[in-house]
């Protein structure tokens, strides 16, 4: 298991590997490419799912033949599977209650004679943990995509009434994997920490003048983006409340949000948009406010601005801010999980402690008022991306825990 300590000063990095991964990126388990099965709530614009067709398009097919499972027919992101709809497979669910797909998955898993499945999100953690143990699939794996958060009775119920099925659970931070451990009380020993990648060649420098000009930004403007849907998580209201004291001061800075609600307006994201556009109205900055929706041309809109924000309550590893520093663009972020391994404060942008509005503003306030600086920051987050962070790093990491646990599995009497 990888650990990570910083040291914010001068940026090195100290690493301690266990001999349990093996080399990074070096195949070892002989024989023809196992066969990887990833489930998933479903494909829309999102972090988790955006990781999952990362990892399937980089993976070395000479170690895992990918396949991606949707518990929803709702899959935008299909489109950037280099391997088109080949190996995605629909299962959908008729309702929240629908645990047919579990067996649905489970004839799946072996007519594929998968060696390895996968769940990310809740209802595909749970369908993926009981299908792998109905169709007797090698390896079990479960994924913790946040540090902290709460649970319905009924999802700790289910975790918990299934966690002996999981083999091995992947968190994309060590807070995330710690919060899980306690939460659902499975040895530490089953935990393993592979943070986000990032496609570096997609998401790189460039000013987009261009889309500037289309979206109505004059050439001096200032540009502060957020890229997040609208999820409580997400924390938009910090960014309101900080908004009034940079916007005031300078009167040629816009926002931009970028995102939208989830699918069928899930967990109230709904009402939160609606009640981002009540507190905007109230404060009087319409005008200086422009909310973009989903696109797909992120990576454009990225050089489109001057610096991000990220103020969540929680995260994992934020793709957001990998992406936005792969494209040279300081970050300016709250301090929750690993963020301070993720964005080192004060050389790839700033970071924040949770509902301080004033630090936040003031923080966005010294890289506003400074090009020098954000140009700097911007060069330094590049190259910790390229070091730490890219897609090709994340497959070649996910594959050694895959053959790692595999091997235990065949060392098991």
């Amino acid at each position: 298991m990888l650990t990570h300590q910083v040291n914010d000063k001068n940026l090195t990095l100290e690493r301690r590997e266990s001999n349990e991964s093996g080399n990074l990126g070096e195949r070892s388990i002989p024989g023809p490419p196992r066969v990887a099965v990833i489930v998933i709530s479903d494909l829309q614009f999102g972090g988790a799912q955006r990781q999952v067709v990362e990892l399937c398009n980089r993976m070395d097919p000479q170690r895992y033949e990918m396949h991606i499972v949707s518990l929803a027919e709702y899959v935008p992101l299909s489109r950037t599977l280099k391997h088109g709809g080949s190996r995605l497979h629909i299962i959908s669910k008729k309702n929240k209650w629908d645990f047919t797909v579990a067996f649905q998955l489970a004839r799946l898993l072996r007519k594929l004679k998968a060696d390895v499945v996968q769940g990310y999100l809740f209802d595909a953690c749970v369908a993926a943990r009981i299908a792998g143990k109905l169709a007797g699939t090698r390896l079990v794996v479960d994924s913790e995509r946040n540090c902290s958060g709460t649970f319905k009775r009924r999802h700790h119920l289910a975790y918990r009434a299934t966690r002996s099925f999981v083999d091995i659970v992947v968190a994309n931070s060590s807070a995330g994997a710690d919060f899980n451990h306690r939460q659902f009380g499975l040895e530490k020993s089953r935990y393993r920490v592979v943070h986000n990648g990032v496609d570096t060649d997609r998401f790189k420098p460039g000013v987009s003048s261009e889309l500037r000009r289309e979206l109505g930004w004059n050439e001096g403007d200032l540009v502060v983006g957020m890229f997040a849907s609208f999820k409580r998580q997400k924390n938009h209201q910090l960014l309101l409340k900080a908004a009034p004291e940079f916007l005031k001061r300078f009167p040629n800075a816009r926002i931009a949000l970028v995102g939208d609600e989830l699918y069928q307006g899930r967990d109230g994201s709904g009402e939160i948009r609606k009640s981002i556009e009540r507190e905007i109205e109230r404060i009087g900055m319409n005008d200086r406010f422009l909310f973009m929706g989903n696109r797909d041309d992120v990576d454009q809109i990225y050089g489109a601005c001057d610096l991000t924000v990220l103020p969540s309550l929680h995260e994992g590893t934020p793709n957001v801010a990998l992406e936005s520093m792969a494209s040279g663009v300081p970050v300016v972020a709250t301090k929750v999980a690993d963020s301070e391994f993720v964005i080192p404060d004060g050389r790839v942008g700033y970071l924040v402690d949770l509902d301080d509005h004033a630090a936040l503003a003031q923080r966005i306030s010294c890289l506003l008022e400074d090009q020098a600086l954000r140009r700097k920051f911007g060069e330094q987050a590049r190259a910790w991306v390229l070091e730490e962070f890219s897609c090709q790093r994340l497959a070649d990491k996910t594959a050694d825990v895959f053959d790692q646990a595999l091997r235990v599995q065949s060392s098991r009497p």
